[in-house]
C-alpha cells in the first residue's frame, strides 16, 4: 500500500490532520493499532444495553472553539456531526450542598457573584474583558505555530501596542498560579470554588505556573460557547471523520499496529506493520504519539542519537485519570437546586480541597476527598440511554499513576502500587459515596457502574501513559516553545518528512485538534 501521507494514530490530531491533507487532494492512510478509530473519542455500550457512554473525553468546547472547526466543521456536518449543549457548561457542589452555577450569560453571571460578594461581579467582567482584549495575543500563542513568522508577527505587534515592557509584563501575569489569580480577583469561597477545578483539566494544579491564565481562559470559553456534547456520542464525531476522509480518497485502518518507522536516505518512506504489512509514504509520515513511543519505540535506535534519546527517557507525564460511568433508571434528583442541566459538575471542598487533592495525588497517595467531574450527558442529548433513565460521566482528574498510600487510611493498596481491580473498585466505592450524598435514592436507581483505572485506559490507548490523558505533564518547563523537548521546533523531528503531532506537542492536550491543524494546513 502507497499514499501521499501516512498518519499514525487517529485521535482528534490524527483526524484533523488527515482530514486536512485529503482535502488538499492527498492521499492519506490513517493507522490505528486499536479496534476501533478515535483515541480517547469512544463510545460504547459499557454498562448496559441501550446506555451509550463517553468512555474518555465527552466535551467539544475546544473543538468547536477552535480553528480546525472553523474549517472542518460544514464538511463533518455534512457527513453527521452535531452537537448538543446547554446554557449551563458548568457547577461546583460543595460538601455542605452549596452550589454555584455558570451560564452562558455573562450578565447573570456578574449578578450572581455580585450576590455572593459584593464586587466580585464587577472584577469578574473585568477579568472576562481582558480575555477578550488580549484574544489576539493569548489564541495566537496557545493556538498558533510557534516558531514562525505569524507568531513573530504577533510578538512584534503586540510589542509595538504595549511596549516591550508591557508585552513583557503581560505575559509574565499570564504565569500567575491559579491561587493567585482566585484569591487575587474573588473574594467568595464558592466563586473560588466554581473555577478552581478547571485548572485540573488543563493537566495542572492550583499553585502550578499558567494555570491562573487557563482558568481565566476556560471560563471565558465555557461561557462563550458552552459544553457542548456530540449528538449520540463522540464516536460520531470520529464517524463524521471517518467520512470526509474517504470522500477525498483516503482511509483509516484499525487493528494496524505500526512497529517501526521506515527511513531511508535520511527521510521517512513509510511505516512497517507487526504484521510485517508495508505502508509507504511519498510526502511524509505524521505520528500521533508520544515521544516515549516515537523514540523509544517506532524508529530504530541507530536513528536516535544519544541527546534525543536522553530527552525522551527524562519527558515527564503527569497525573493519571480514573474514569467511572453509572447507567441510572432516572436522571439524577440533585438535593441542591439548579443541577439538572449543567453538563459538568465538580464537586469538592473549595480552592484548598483542590490542592490538597492534587498535592496527594503528585505523592502517589488516593486523595482523601477527590475532586470528582460530573457529566450529565443525558441533559445534553437524551438519545445516550433509554426513555427516562438517566447517565452519569465521572473523572477523577487527581488519580496517581502508581499508588504509594491511602490519604484516607482506610483502603489497602498493593506493595508494588499497582493498580488492582480491589484497588480500582475500592476507590471507586469512596468516590460513590461522596457522590451518593448529594444525590436522593441514589442507591436505588443505579442499574450498573463500570470503572477505569489509569492502568485500563492506558490498556485502551497506549498513549495515556500510566492513566495521563494529556499527553504528558502540562508544567510551564514541558510547555509551549519547550513541548516536547526545550529543543522542540514546531512539529519537526530531526528526519526529513516525519512530523510529530498530538498532546504531547504545542499546542498540547484537549480536543481542540491544534497540532494536526497546524501540521495538516503547513504541509502541501
Amino acid at each position: 500500500m502507497t499514499a501521499d501521507y501516512v498518519v499514525v494514530g487517529s485521535g482528534i490530531n490524527g483526524l484533523t490532520c488527515a482530514a486536512l491533507l485529503a482535502r488538499k487532494g492527498r492521499t492519506v492512510v490513517v493507522l490505528e493499532r486499536e479496534a476501533v478509530a478515535g483515541g480517547c473519542m469512544r463510545t460504547e455500550e459499557i454498562t448496559a444495553p441501550g446506555y451509550r457512554h463517553d468512555v474518555m473525553a465527552a466535551t467539544f468546547v475546544l473543538f468547536v472553539t477552535s480553528p480546525a472547526f472553523a474549517e472542518l466543521g460544514a464538511d463533518l456536518a455534512r457527513h453527521g456531526l452535531d452537537f448538543a449543549n446547554t446554557a449551563h457548561p458548568t457547577a461546583v457542589l460543595m460538601p455542605d450542598g452549596q452550589s454555584l452555577v455558570l451560564t452562558t450569560d455573562r450578565a447573570a453571571n456578574i449578578a450572581r457573584l455580585d450576590e455572593l460578594s459584593p464586587g466580585d461581579g464587577a472584577r469578574y467582567r473585568e477579568e472576562m474583558a481582558m480575555v477578550e482584549r488580549d484574544a489576539p495575543l493569548l489564541f495566537g500563542l496557545l493556538g498558533g505555530t510557534l516558531w514562525s513568522l505569524p507568531t513573530a508577527r504577533l510578538l512584534f505587534g503586540e510589542a509595538r501596542r504595549r511596549g516591550v515592557r508591557g508585552l513583557a509584563a503581560r505575559l509574565g501575569e499570564a504565569l500567575r498560579p491559579g491561587r493567585a489569580w482566585l484569591e487575587q480577583s474573588f473574594r467568595s469561597e464558592l466563586a473560588r470554588a466554581l473555577l478552581a477545578p478547571w485548572v485540573l483539566h488543563a493537566g495542572l494544579g492550583p499553585e502550578g505556573a499558567f494555570s491562573g491564565e487557563m482558568a481565566r481562559i476556560i471560563a471565558f470559553a465555557l461561557e462563550a460557547a458552552g459544553a457542548p456534547v456530540v449528538k449520540g456520542g463522540a464516536s460520531k464525531a470520529v464517524t463524521a471523520f471517518e467520512g470526509l476522509i474517504a470522500e477525498h480518497g483516503g482511509s483509516i485502518r484499525t487493528g494496524a499496529d505500526v512497529a517501526e518507522i521506515m527511513v531511508s536516505g535520511e527521510r521517512a518512506t513509510g511505516v512497517r506493520l507487526a504484521d510485517g504489512t508495508v505502508v509507504e509514504a511519498r510526502r511524509g509520515v505524521i505520528c500521533s504519539v508520544t515521544p516515549t513511543q516515537l523514540y523509544g519505540r517506532l524508529l530504530p535506535a541507530k536513528l536516535v542519537d544519544a541527546p534525543t534519546r536522553e530527552r525522551a527517557a527524562a519527558y515527564r507525564y503527569g497525573k493519571g485519570d480514573m474514569q467511572i460511568h453509572y447507567a441510572l433508571t432516572r436522571p439524577p434528583r440533585w438535593r441542591s437546586a439548579g443541577l439538572d442541566t449543567v453538563a459538568l459538575i465538580h464537586l469538592t471542598p473549595g480552592l484548598d480541597g483542590v490542592s490538597k487533592a492534587v498535592n496527594e495525588c503528585e505523592r502517589g497517595m488516593l486523595s482523601e476527598v477527590p475532586t470528582i467531574c460530573v457529566g450529565q450527558p443525558q441533559a445534553l442529548d437524551p438519545t445516550r440511554c433509554p426513555d427516562g433513565a438517566g447517565i452519569l460521566w465521572l473523572q477523577l482528574p487527581e488519580t496517581p499513576r502508581q499508588v504509594k498510600g491511602d490519604a484516607g487510611g482506610t483502603i489497602d493498596v498493593p506493595p508494588d502500587g499497582r493498580w488492582t481491580d480491589a484497588l480500582r473498585e475500592a476507590y471507586a466505592d469512596r468516590v460513590e459515596a461522596i457522590l451518593a450524598a448529594h444525590i436522593e435514592g441514589f442507591a436505588e436507581t443505579v442499574v450498573a457502574r463500570k470503572a477505569y483505572a489509569p492502568s485500563d485506559l492506558e490498556a485502551m490507548n497506549v498513549n495515556l501513559v500510566g492513566g495521563d490523558p494529556y499527553g504528558g505533564a502540562a508544567t510551564i518547563d514541558q510547555f509551549f516553545l519547550w513541548r516536547p523537548f526545550s529543543t522542540s521546533k514546531n512539529h519537526a523531528t530531526g528526519i526529513a518528512g516525519l512530523h510529530q503531532i498530538g498532546a504531547s506537542t504545542h499546542p498540547g492536550p484537549g480536543l481542540g485538534g491544534g497540532s494536526g491543524y497546524a501540521v495538516g494546513t503547513m504541509l502541501r
